[in-house]
């Protein structure tokens, strides 16, 4: 895995006000191995282990989801 790029934090700001508010969305972001994927899914929560900052999410068929955020393509809507 590469490492981790802190993001900005407004859109840090952002993600945090979209799982504040349960924000389903579409999104945009490459798998660890590389492969992009891409889900409408539900925000729930951030988590920050060893300084790597992750989106805690739902999928649209509700399975759980852990994204890094610097592997979020889309611009997000907030």
């Amino acid at each position: 895995m590469h490492s981790y790029k802190p993001i900005n934090c407004e859109v840090h700001d952002g993600f945090e006000l979209a799982c504040m508010r349960r924000l389903r969305y579409e999104v945009h972001w490459r798998h660890a191995d590389g492969t992009l994927m891409q889900d409408r899914i539900e925000f729930v929560d951030l988590e920050s282990p060893r300084g790597e900052e992750y989106l805690i999410a739902r999928s649209s068929h509700g399975e759980p989801l852990r994204i890094r955020l610097d592997h979020i393509i889309s611009k997000l809507p907030y």
